[in-house]
């Protein structure tokens, strides 16, 4: 018999044990790099239905986690209300309007009223909503604005410019319906009583469409590593949610003051919160959006169901942070008092003409009563100073007399 020498056996078994794992290594990354781009890359999204159920019961807990720490519609502190002014006698003040008053005055009852179908509110919304998809495509306005809002300077570094390849407002309009009044359940209740709050529902199913296209640069390790186009086209196909809207009165306020030394001013001047219109939507809104993408030059791919998950969640999350509770939207509200400038229509006959063109005059007439009021206090304030200065050039000459000084009044003949 021929004997194997030790030596050889023990190399054989080497190599065929590093054969092995390395093939079994290779293998392994390979199942793993499947797995990522079957599961992670192209596996199928959840249903609308899933998605939009799980966000739902998300925001809940997040708004049940987060209490209000303050109040919208906080009343003055009563230390301000101690330096303002006392209400003239001359204007009449009617009694205090409490919300149980303002709903008995309007014979509406929170428990019984039947929701109202808003259809009038529909018709004014599609109008103004028409008139903007018309403006919007006059000398292509909205590319214009939206391809600089895109390359502005939030625009990531490692995007080259956007452009701007498709843009759809879409041809159908919100519906509004089931709107019910009822008082806000906050627990902040002012001395007028809670703050009334209308809850309307709103459905839009259309196709409005932005898309966009852009390259992703790789500058590591070195500058222009690598270059990959992207082409993304997002549309939202239905939006459903309950509205909330809520007037926010007026409220005064002592201003801050400006002297940092003085602690007790005698009097602060008032600084007036103007009226606004609160809104925002409840967490239970479901927003579908469609996402297209092609990516790569060569080799593309189409419709990668994680770029479009990233998508949706970055939407989301984008609404989530500006209107949903406990967030709110404030949009001042214009003064309601008639007034001149803001009248429209034909020249009225009587007024001397002063209907359209009647502006100018009555502009150069409160400019002047602004310049004589102004003058006046000009004098008034030079007079002042005079007798300031006087008063105290007295007083120097009867210092100087008492102490015997040579002080002499001017033109006064010499001893």
């Amino acid at each position: 018999m021929t004997s194997i020498p030790l030596a050889n056996l023990t190399g054989q078994n080497f190599w065929l044990s590093f054969t092995e794992g390395f093939l079994l290594g290779q293998l392994s990354v390979v199942i793993l790099i499947g797995a990522f781009i079957k599961f992670f890359i192209f596996g199928d999204p959840p249903s609308p239905e899933t998605t939009a159920s799980t966000r739902a019961l998300a925001r809940r807990n997040q708004n049940s986690a987060h209490k209000r720490t303050f109040s919208i519609n906080a009343s003055p502190s009563a230390a301000g209300k101690s330096d303002t002014v006392l209400p003239s006698n001359v204007l009449r003040y009617p009694p205090r309007l409490t919300t149980p008053i303002i709903l008995q005055k309007t014979y509406y009852n929170v428990d019984a009223h039947q929701p109202e179908s808003l259809d009038w509110f529909n018709v004014l919304i599609a109008q103004t909503i028409a008139q903007f998809r018309t403006d919007a495509h006059q000398d292509e306005a909205i590319l214009t604005s939206l391809t600089n809002l895109l390359n502005g300077s939030q625009k990531p570094d490692f995007l080259s410019s956007i452009k701007v390849t498709e843009i759809s407002l879409g041809e159908d309009f919100p519906i509004f319906s089931n709107c019910r009044v009822h008082p806000v359940e906050d627990g902040f209740t002012g001395p007028d009583g809670a703050r009334l709050q209308a809850h309307m529902d709103v459905d839009l199913s259309d196709l409005i469409t932005l898309g966009v296209d852009t390259k992703i640069i790789l500058n590591w390790p070195k500058p222009l590593t690598a270059i990959l186009p992207v082409a993304l086209a997002i549309s939202i196909v239905r939006f459903s949610g309950t509205l909330s809207i809520s007037f926010l009165p007026s409220a005064s306020h002592p201003a801050p003051s400006s002297s940092a030394n003085s602690a007790m001013p005698p009097q602060q001047p008032l600084s007036t919160t103007p009226t606004s219109l609160a809104f925002s939507f409840l967490p239970d809104y479901r927003l579908d959006i469609n996402v297209r993408s092609l990516v790569g030059s060569r080799s593309r791919l189409q419709d990668i169901p994680k770029i479009a998950q990233m998508v949706e969640n970055r939407l989301h999350a984008w609404i989530d942070e500006r209107c949903v509770e406990p967030r709110v939207q404030q949009v001042a509200l214009p003064s309601l008092w008639p007034r001149k400038k803001n009248t429209r229509g034909p020249p009225s006959e009587e007024g001397d003409g002063m209907g359209l063109k009647g502006m100018d005059p009555v502009r150069d007439l409160r400019e002047e009563a602004r310049r004589e009021v102004e003058e006046e206090r000009r004098k008034d304030r030079e007079y002042r100073e005079r007798e300031a200065a006087a008063g105290m050039a007295e007083g120097l000459r009867w210092r100087s007399k008492a102490e015997g000084g040579g002080y002499e009044m001017p033109g006064a003949m010499p001893m």
